[in-house]
């Protein structure tokens, strides 16, 4: 297509090249055949694609040099047929940095920088794998391909698929892996009703935690009224732990950008703002340029494909703020206000952003969006159960082997997700709990391991999906104490705009901090209960009505541990420090002196190769002791 001058449109500032339909299906299929040995292992080519881990964790571990290193060694040693490529997540954080060497689909974990010099040396020229960087799994065996992996087995992949597939900074890789096409079918094939009615027959509910239905909440704003209508992303994701819709952004992000467009084609909208907080750094980039080269395509911006569909596309940055997660405490972030919830209703399906009717999902709902819209309702209405359908991502972490992320059918059991999928518990010490849904949702103990992971499932056991944090606990953890962090988190976090909330949930910290502190009675137990089921009834936004539940579900299945915290003044789980009481056994001392040695205090006397003891009244219980004595002989 010939250049066309915007000058008219844009006010003389700038000029783009748009490309034609015909041009990006050629894209498609040149870079695609490019790209087959990414898919295919039996690939006639010559050609090399070392994949490098460019997500967050991986980043942290130095993958950059990594990359720099290897693009390095490949131009001294004028390997041409070598091509070095960034890629998003590939779920397995515990394992990283990872490197994958295609097409052999060879597996690489925990690499170094040190380590590039044999994975050019051996692997690339003398076609030898580096048998010591390949990766472990639990059981100790040896694996060579990625999907060998039991992290990988159960998994099925939908909002992360192109995660670790493509450099997310291209966007030719994108479109060769069918990149754009289910818009391309939005505005050829489908008129607004028929988009929303995939949607709806699907039976996608929305990831940011309350499960709503995602097709009614288009057809809502669809039907509104109102000139002008607007598209919103949630990326406010805010969960202690949740990485979820980070890593998405980071590997895909043209997917959301392809997904805002359906539904703003759906609903009626031009324009749409994804709000993500300021300290994703990396997922701000990319989403940016993502943006960028749309627009550069011709994907974004007026009289799309010559169809008369215009749609636009901005970043907004928020400051890190939990509340803003909820939907219209984000949108006042977005006009520039403090971010505070709004009374409902309206909801922003009628008056949303500047009072216009918007509609607002988060992430991974629109993450599944293009997928939905090539391979059809039926297809996606068969994953899941009967009332969650789909998959489900979860960012895996606490005391579990395979930290990272996962994303598994809706109704797979917490107990294959923690054991099957996370390699279970480290250390070979027991499970304790898991907590999903993050400081909104519950903590479920060993008994309810073989729940179904669905909306209604968790509801009825007193936790929730939430976003897609799951934290899994060993026995080394206090209970009381966890409730207490999580509410720490939610008064740190409230906005204060209303009262149960803002003065409920510190009085309840405070009762908690107590009860760890020695000084609970049996009496605070029905307070904080009462406190709790007020809080939820009364609140304003979720962040309040929710607030309580990682105290009641402590309550309702470790309701020992606070007894024997009111009672018997003692912490089972030995973390809370005033409860703490430190001795060594005389059985077990052999009197090596190391934990007199490393007592920051002096609290500790004996003389060598005797019994050593501590001073009570000196000791600030801070565990230095316990963690070097050789012998296990001191205890809490």
């Amino acid at each position: 297509m010939p250049w066309i001058d915007l000058e008219k449109r844009r006010r003389k500032e700038w000029l783009i090249i748009m490309k034609s339909l015909e041009e990006i299906n050629a894209i498609r299929k040149e870079t695609r055949e490019k790209l087959d040995l990414r898919v295919n292992e039996s690939a006639n080519t010559n050609e090399k694609h070392i994949l490098v881990c460019g997500g967050t964790g991986c980043t942290s571990s130095k993958s950059p040099r990594i990359i720099e290193k290897l693009n390095t060694l490949i131009k001294e040693n004028n390997l041409n047929n070598v091509r070095v490529i960034q890629t998003g997540c590939f779920g397995l954080c515990a394992k990283g940095p990872i490197v994958i060497v295609r097409p052999e689909d060879v597996f690489y974990a925990l690499v170094t920088p040190d380590d590039v010099e044999d994975i050019i040396n051996i692997h690339i020229k003398e076609n030898k794998i580096v048998e010591r960087l390949l990766c472990k799994d639990i059981d100790e065996t040896v694996v060579k391909k990625l999907d060998e992996l039991n992290f990988y087995k159960k998994q099925e992949r939908i909002a992360l698929d192109n995660c670790g597939k493509i450099d997310p900074e291209n966007i030719d890789e994108y479109i060769a892996f069918d990149g754009y096409k289910a818009l391309e079918k939005c505005l050829f094939e489908l008129n607004p009703d028929e988009v929303i009615k995939v949607i709806s027959d699907s039976g996608l509910r929305g990831r940011g935690g309350a499960g709503f239905p995602t097709g009614k909440k288009w057809m809502f704003t669809k039907m509104a009224e109102g000139n002008q209508k607007y598209v919103v992303c949630n990326a406010d994701e805010g969960d202690p732990g949740a990485f979820m819709d980070r890593s998405i952004l980071e590997g895909t992000p043209h997917s959301v950008i392809e997904a805002m467009m359906i539904a703003g084609f759906a609903v009626g909208a031009n324009k749409g703002y994804i709000y993500v907080r300021a300290e994703y750094p990396i997922a701000v980039k990319r989403f940016q340029k993502a943006i960028e080269q749309a627009k550069e395509y011709g994907i974004l911006g007026k009289n799309i494909w010559e169809t008369g569909f215009d749609f636009d596309l901005e970043i907004r940055l928020g400051a890190g703020a939990f509340v803003c997660g909820e939907e219209t405490a984000l949108l006042e972030s977005i006009e520039g206000r403090r971010g505070q919830p709004r009374l409902k209703p309206p909801f922003p399906a009628n008056s949303g952003l500047w009072g216009k009717p918007t509609l607002i999902n988060n992430v991974e709902t629109y993450a599944n969006i293009p997928k939905i819209i090539l391979n059809g309702a039926e297809w996606y209405s068969s994953i899941g159960t009967e009332t969650s359908k789909g998959t489900k991502v979860f960012a895996l972490g606490g005391n579990v082997n395979n930290i990272g992320l996962v994303e598994v059918p809706m109704g797979t059991t917490l107990r294959e997700i923690v054991f099957d999928i996370g390699g279970g518990i480290p250390n070979g010490r027991k499970f304790k709990a898991a907590q999903t849904g993050g400081p909104s949702g519950g903590c479920l103990p060993e008994e309810h391991l073989d729940t179904p992971i669905d909306y209604e499932s968790l509801g009825a056991i007193g936790s929730m999906m939430g976003s897609g944090g799951l934290i899994v606990m060993d026995d080394s953890k206090c209970m009381v104490n966890l409730a207490k962090f999580y509410l720490e988190f939610t008064v740190d976090e409230s906005c204060g705009k209303c009262t149960p909330c803002r003065i409920g949930t510190k009085r309840m910290l405070e009762i908690l901090q107590k009860i760890c502190d020695g000084n609970g009675e049996e009496e605070d137990l029905e307070k904080l209960e009462k406190l709790a089921l007020n809080i939820k009834k009364s609140s304003l936004c979720g962040l309040g009505q929710t607030a309580p539940n990682p105290v009641l579900s402590t309550l309702k299945y470790f309701r020992e541990e606070y007894l024997a915290h009111i009672r018997d003044k003692k912490c089972p789980a030995g973390e809370c420090k005033a409860l703490a009481n430190y001795q060594i056994s005389p059985e077990l001392c052999k009197g090596c002196g190391l934990c007199k040695r490393n007592c920051p205090v002096g609290a500790i006397t004996g003389e060598v190769k005797g019994v050593h003891t501590i001073d009570p009244n000196k000791c600030i219980k801070c565990g230095a002791c316990v963690a070097k004595c050789p012998f296990k002989a001191i205890s809490k």
